[in-house]
């Protein structure tokens, strides 16, 4: 096989390892080629992603192998042929043309075995379409154990529809797309967000294959698979915090909006995260004042026909979307500095709550 092709199977699969495993056999990658393919197996218990590579097969077997000096050679190793093999005692050989490595590993006896997921239906997705709706979601899903069922996000599958759906409490977004699925119940699973992120790291072009296991869930790209436990428990009822639309709409170019907020975003910190908003009746002034850093000030052209306001907003939240969004022109529904301010179109909402100005 060749380094460049084994060099992305093994990056694929280091990246789930933990360095904080509990079990020696989970820092260690499972090399199978039982299946006339080397396939490489990462797992962390929680999720567990494989890569196949096609390759020339001597003699099938399997072993696992140390993941992080595994992959530390390979990218070292010269770009030539790469040659693998097992001997006595759990030692595995690598060779090039010009230079050879060994490696002690464990038998594949002790490594997890992969879930099955034999009988389940299957549904086909576009890896773009989802790549695309897990881009407009995945920032919102908590980081913080404020609430376990947070640390994850929303799948949906109802009627021929995929719904996701991530919040962190302060700020909201959910997606909609027709898909071609022939489930006629309604499945609604949370996947974690390590789960998620690997998956959106993963996703390219073509279709990809979706099953849902008890409590697991099975992600078909082609050369990777990726399998996750679910979150347990019941994913809030975002529907009734939603707003109804309202008519008058504060309408802005997105780039430069984007490129107002990267600016004042330059002043905040820790303790001094929001922005203050202007809104008047044909601009919109973005302003920043930080103590013993500095202050900025800017003026942008906008369509608004609501009343004056005077808000204040962590410009990281908005900045999430806003490059993520493909529209020119974005509507801002802004109501007071009590209630969530909200970016909607057809098939996304993205509602977002005002921080208090001092």
């Amino acid at each position: 096989m060749l380094k460049s092709d084994l060099l992305k199977g093994v990056q694929v699969t280091e990246n789930i390892i933990s360095p904080h495993i509990t079990l020696p056999i989970l820092s260690n990658i499972l090399l199978d080629t039982s299946l006339e393919k080397l396939r490489l197996i990462a797992t962390d218990l929680d999720i567990c992603i494989t890569y196949d590579l096609p390759i020339e097969i001597e003699e099938s077997g399997s072993i696992t192998i140390p993941a992080k000096k595994f992959a530390d050679i390979v990218r070292e190793l010269p770009e030539e042929k790469i040659l693998i093999e097992t001997k006595k005692n759990n030692l595995i050989t690598i060779e090039t043309k010009s230079c050879q490595f060994k490696l002690f590993g464990l038998p594949k006896e002790e490594f997890p075995k992969l879930p099955e997921f034999k009988d389940k239906q299957i549904f086909k997705l576009d890896q773009i379409i989802l790549k695309k709706m897990l881009d407009l979601t995945i920032f919102c899903i908590c980081r913080e154990e404020i609430k376990y069922i947070l640390n994850g996000i929303l799948f949906k599958v109802n009627r021929g529809f995929l719904e996701l759906v991530a919040t962190d409490g302060r700020r909201l977004a959910v997606v909609k797309r027709k898909i071609p699925s022939q489930i006629q119940k309604e499945i609604s699973v949370v996947i974690p967000l390590k789960t998620a992120l690997e998956l959106n790291r993963n996703l390219g072009e073509g279709e990809l294959s979706l099953m849902f296991g008890d409590n697991q869930i099975f992600f078909d790209l082609g050369k990777i698979t990726i399998i996750s436990r679910l979150i347990e428990g019941e994913f809030p009822d975002y529907q009734h915090v939603i707003p109804l639309p309202i008519e008058n709409k504060l309408k802005i170019d997105r780039l430069s909006f984007l490129a107002s907020l990267k600016r004042s975003a330059l002043l905040s910190t820790t303790n001094y995260q929001a922005v203050k908003f202007e809104v008047l009746k044909d601009k919109l002034i973005i302003s920043k004042s930080t103590p013993d850093i500095g202050e900025s000030y800017e003026e942008i052209s906008i369509q608004y026909q609501g009343k004056e306001l005077i808000l204040g907003f962590n410009p990281y939240y908005l900045i999430d979307v806003l490059k993520n969004l493909e529209k020119e022109i974005i509507e801002l529904e802004l109501i007071d500095p009590e209630k969530p301010t909200v970016i909607r179109t057809e098939d996304y909402l993205y509602m977002l709550m005002p921080i208090k100005m001092g």
